[in-house]
């Protein structure tokens, strides 16, 4: 993979999921405050959680980007990325998917619903910024030059670049459970005789 296809494929992934995200900052607002059954998140904790993630994420990104970019200034010869490089594999893909593997997520990624709801979509846009400046930092395929473990899934070592796409990938599998609060929303209970 080239330093170019990463960055469109990125970028393509990044701005596609978030704006997804963002759309349902435009829901109505019965939905954004409805509880499932389930007793699960609302709508609006649930974007909360996606940015109060993505700032998590965005400091080891933005830690592991710093650190790159030494270490290219470091190098005495040019480098290339490998051919057999790639930004996923099975496991990474799974962080998309809802049921692929119990998660437990860190006390501060709980939604506190001390934020009003246009401050969240203010800072998911500023995080969706961020995410694309530092693709733009790390243009020539630098990003593969740290690595900084990941817990989840048993993922190891991920560089700066699939470090970008599990943020999309996370905000992927959230866009899962917003789908299903709205279709619980919008169908009608069934009434029980009793």
């Amino acid at each position: 993979m080239t330093p170019e296809h990463i960055l469109i494929n990125l970028k393509r992934e990044l701005i596609r999921t978030l704006a997804v995200v963002d759309g349902w900052f435009d829901s109505d607002p019965a939905l954004l405050q409805y509880r499932p059954a389930s007793g699960g998140w609302t709508v609006s904790e649930v974007l909360e959680h996606i940015t109060l993630t993505n700032h998590y994420l965005l400091i080891i990104i933005e830690k592991g980007s710093e650190k790159a970019l030494r270490r290219k200034n470091e190098l005495t010869e040019p480098f290339v990325i490998p051919a057999s490089y790639t930004l996923s594999n099975p496991d990474l893909l799974a962080i998309a998917q809802p049921d692929a593997f119990s998660w437990q997520r860190p006390e501060h990624h709980q939604p506190t619903g001390q934020k009003l709801l246009c401050e969240v979509r203010r800072t998911l846009r500023d995080q969706l910024d961020q995410c694309l400046v530092t693709l733009e930092l790390l243009p020539h395929g630098e990003g593969i030059l740290h690595h900084t473990t990941m817990s989840v899934n048993n993922l190891g070592k991920l560089d700066v670049y699939q470090y970008l796409y599990f943020l999309a990938l996370h905000a992927q599998r959230h866009i899962h459970q917003l789908r299903k609060i709205g279709q619980e929303y919008t169908t009608p209970s069934v009434a029980c005789d009793a």
